[in-house]
């Protein structure tokens, strides 16, 4: 043996426990690192009563040795509902990977592998904590799960298509959060979308909700056409469909139409653009040409050059105050000037009002929509809540070599009791469903003032009788009283300060205003968090 192999040796022995007590110390936080509670979560939206929440990588195979916990709540008092639209974990035994739900008083799970697991669970309570572990494995989706409060029984996932629903008419609740689930949709809110097409994001490519709130659908079945024209809208993009036996539309909101636009003196702008053509004559790109219908170059800021500093702005008089429910734009239309918007935010005031910036209904900041990704096709964004406005501005963000805009606005006149909408964070549900043609299908919850103008009408004759049967009472009264003591025969103080009173006197005192406001609450939300999905669903 070599002279000071066995001291080695002993060395090494002796210093094992110390090396294997340093090899776990610093192992310890790694491990810890790589099983912190959000690691494993993916997409993630939630709203006072909806939401949507995936593994990581979804529908990818998600990490190995991750966690995600996290708790999801509805207003008190309201039950949860949790419907698992896909799961997909590798385990067998749920040992190491699993999804648990757990509540004060209960726990569901863990599920895991190929068993049986419950497509909805209505939960005793209004909070739940959703935990997903994982180990090693090779392959696995993980989990895609919605949930909403017990003012939804008719929640939906992301993942459900029209070609799942054998019915003509129907009406579903979506989450909030299905706008960046993967799956395609084929067509457009005019001419309507192909049956395998996902029915909760093809809501939000036609604005019938927005992706923040989630909301009510109702679905109408038709015969399939020979082709669908997809089309950029609310930041989905609707692809190009072939043949179909069958197809959806979503119920009209009576608020769709194009309102008219008259180039002189309707619309104008910051600056326009004088450029030259080919034989040498001055073309104007001036804001009368900025009509999504007319032919020819489209209007053009005179200045592009600081694509940071916002200062160009194209605005439109539409003569009266309207309700404008969505825009249509495009670029120049012209495929030698490759100009076009693809960012902007939206201003809008009333005759004697400032200016006021659209924001968005979540986190009170002002919203920017996403305009073209060319010179020429449409791209369409909705307003939830509609703008009630004469005045409006589109305001560039952003654009690709100069600004170039074609316009068309849509949404419809003022009718009595649309022109005030009041949209306010509560702990209510926010969605209410109705079929009426000129009301929005999916709508806020009337404000105070909304009802009692509703209510006043509704009770306007029998009121009328009522005044006239007391002011007789009283008549009677005060010339009973006259002989005893004279003076006023229902005016005495007594009477003044009665509710009756008051409400003989004033019985229209509260009323609308007449001011569109859009409301918004500066309580925080919980965090958004959007990681794109650009594969889609195996099987």
């Amino acid at each position: 043996m070599v002279p000071g192999a066995r001291g080695g040796g002993a060395l090494a022995r002796a210093a094992g426990p110390g090396l294997l007590a340093l090899l776990l110390a610093v192992s310890a936080p790694l491990r810890l690192q790589a099983e912190e509670l959000g690691d494993g979560c993916g997409h993630l939206v939630t709203y006072q009563d909806s939401g949507t929440m995936t593994s990581k990588n979804y529908p990818g195979t998600y990490p190995n040795h991750t966690v995600c916990e996290k708790t999801i709540t509805v207003p008190k008092g309201k039950r949860l509902i949790l419907r698992l639209g896909d799961l997909d974990i590798e385990s067998q035994t749920c040992a190491s990977d699993y999804l648990l739900f757990t509540s004060s008083s209960d726990q569901y799970g863990p599920y895991c592998g190929s068993m049986t697991v419950p497509k909805e669970l209505l939960l005793n309570t209004s909070e739940v904590t959703v935990r997903f572990e994982s180990g090693s494995h090779i392959s696995g989706r993980g989990f895609l799960l919605t949930y909403a409060s017990s003012d939804h029984p008719d929640l939906i996932t992301c993942l459900e298509r029209a070609s799942h629903y054998l019915k003509t008419e129907y009406s579903k609740f979506c989450p909030a959060g299905c706008r960046d689930v993967a799956g395609d949709i084929s067509g457009n809110m005019v001419d309507g979308y192909r049956d395998t097409s996902l029915l909760c994001k093809a809501a939000i490519h036609a604005g019938i909700i927005a992706d923040e709130l989630g909301g009510q659908i109702s679905v109408l079945q038709r015969k399939g056409i020979s082709r669908y024209e997809g089309i950029l809208a609310n930041g989905v993009l609707s692809r190009d469909g072939s043949l179909s036996d069958k197809r959806f539309l979503f119920t009209s909101n009576g608020c769709s139409r194009s309102l008219s636009l008259e180039p002189d003196g309707q619309i104008r702008a910051s600056s326009s653009w004088q450029s030259v053509n080919e034989s040498g004559d001055q073309v104007h790109w001036s804001p009368g040409q900025a009509r999504l219908q007319d032919q020819g170059p489209s209007w053009a800021s005179g200045d592009s050059s600081n694509n940071h500093k916002p200062r160009e702005w194209l605005e439109i008089d539409l003569g009266e105050k309207k309700k404008i429910t969505g825009i249509r734009t495009t670029g120049s239309t012209q495929s030698n000037f490759n100009f076009y918007v693809k960012s902007f935010v939206m201003n809008f005031k009333n005759n004697n009002s400032k200016w006021k910036t659209y924001k968005g209904i979540v986190n009170n900041e002002e919203k920017v929509f996403q305009g073209n990704s060319n010179f020429r096709d449409p791209v369409q964004n909705n307003f939830i809540p509609p703008i009630v406005a004469r005045y409006v501005r589109v305001v560039p963000q952003t654009w690709h070599q100069r600004i170039a805009l074609k316009v068309e606005l849509i949404g419809c006149q003022i009718t009595q009791g649309n022109d005030s909408l009041v949209w306010r964070k509560t702990s209510q549900s926010t969605s209410v469903s109705t079929k009426k043609e000129d009301e929005t299908i999916t709508r806020p919850v009337p404000s105070e003032e909304t009802s009692i103008g509703i209510n006043i009408t509704t009770v306007a004759i029998p009121l009328v009788l009522l005044v006239v049967l007391v002011f007789a009472g009283m008549g009677i009264f005060a010339a009973f009283r006259k002989k005893k003591k004279k003076g006023s025969p229902y005016g005495s103080a007594e009477a003044q300060k009665t509710d009756c009173w008051k409400q003989i006197k004033y019985p229209f005192a509260r009323h609308q205003s007449a001011e569109f406001t859009i409301s918004y609450d500066n309580e925080k939300e919980m965090t958004q968090k959007l990681d794109l999905i650009t594969s889609d669903m195996a099987g």
